[in-house]
C-alpha cells in the first residue's frame, strides 16, 4: 500500500529549521478557459514551475517528456510547439494553439523530473487544463491516462467565483482514498497572505477519493494530490531517492458582475 500523503516528510528533518515550506505547483495556464469566436480561437498556454500564490520565484524546468491535448477528433503530440522562456531567470516554456473544432481540449504536460535537494525528492508534477471551443461542452472529464491525475466531478470551467470545485483522485486509473490535495491560487498581485498557513490551502479526500474546495476569488487556481512514487528515481549525483508524484490541474473561475 501506498502512502498516499505528501512526500515532505521525506525530508522532515532538514525541514524542522525552516518556519515555512514554499509549495511546488507546474503551472499549465491557458490565456483563456473557453473559446466562443473563431476571431479568437488561438490560445496561449504558458507552462511554469512555481509558487503560485507566492507568486515564485520559479524553478527551472527541463523540456517537458510529454505535451499534448485531448481534443474530439483524438489525442495531439505538441511538444514541437513549444518554445523557451525564462521567469525569474529560469527557465520556462510557452505554447500557441488553435482551437479548431468545438468540443472540450484538455491540455496535457509530463514535465521532466525536478530534484529538490531541500526534500530530498524527485519531484514529477502530472498536469492538465480544460478549454471548452466554441461551446461543445463535451469531454471534460477526459482521463489523459496518467500514473497519478485528477478526474474532474465538477465541469472544470464556466465556473463562478464561489462555486464549488470537485474531483477523484487517482492512481493508475483508481481512487486514492484519503488523499491530501494542496490548493493555491495564481495570485496576480493583489492578495498578501496574511500568515503562511494561508498560503496553501489543503484539503483530503475522502474514502472514494474525492474532494472538493469552494473557490474564493476570482483567477486560476491549482488543485495538486502529491502522492509517493511507486518506485525511486536517480537524482543528478546518481543517487536513489525517492519521487513525489503530483496530479494537478488548474480551474479558472470569474466574478459574477
Amino acid at each position: 500500500m501506498h502512502n498516499p500523503r505528501p512526500l515532505r516528510h521525506f525530508a522532515w528533518l532538514a525541514l524542522l529549521g525552516t518556519l515555512s515550506a514554499q509549495a511546488h505547483f507546474q503551472e499549465l495556464i491557458p490565456s483563456t478557459d473557453l473559446v466562443t469566436e473563431p476571431g479568437e480561437s488561438e490560445i496561449r498556454l504558458d507552462l511554469t514551475f512555481t509558487h503560485p500564490m507566492e507568486r515564485g520565484p520559479a524553478m527551472a524546468m527541463g523540456r517537458p517528456v510529454q505535451f499534448g491535448v485531448l481534443t474530439p477528433a483524438g489525442r495531439e503530440d505538441l511538444l514541437a510547439t513549444l518554445t523557451t522562456r525564462t521567469q525569474d531567470d529560469q527557465p520556462a516554456y510557452s505554447a500557441r494553439y488553435r482551437i479548431g473544432q468545438p468540443g472540450d481540449h484538455v491540455f496535457f504536460v509530463e514535465p521532466a523530473p525536478y530534484w529538490e535537494p531541500a526534500e530530498g525528492v524527485m519531484i514529477v508534477h502530472y498536469t492538465k487544463v480544460v478549454v471548452d471551443g466554441f461551446g461543445g461542452g463535451e469531454g471534460w472529464d477526459a482521463e489523459v491516462g496518467f500514473p497519478v491525475e485528477i478526474t474532474p466531478l465538477t465541469r472544470p470551467y464556466g465556473l463562478w467565483t464561489g462555486n464549488l470545485f470537485s474531483g477523484v483522485v487517482k492512481r493508475n486509473g483508481r481512487p486514492v482514498p484519503f488523499a491530501e490535495v494542496e490548493v493555491e491560487w495564481h495570485n496576480d498581485g493583489s492578495v498578501t497572505a496574511p500568515a503562511d498557513a494561508f498560503v496553501t490551502q489543503v484539503v483530503k479526500a475522502d474514502a472514494q477519493g474525492v474532494f472538493a474546495y469552494a473557490m474564493p476569488r476570482a483567477g486560476w487556481w491549482g488543485f495538486a494530490a502529491l502522492l509517493e512514487g511507486e518506485r525511486p528515481m536517480k537524482n543528478p549525483e546518481g543517487e536513489e531517492v525517492p519521487v513525489e508524484t503530483g496530479a494537478l490541474i488548474w480551474v479558472h473561475a470569474r466574478d459574477m458582475k
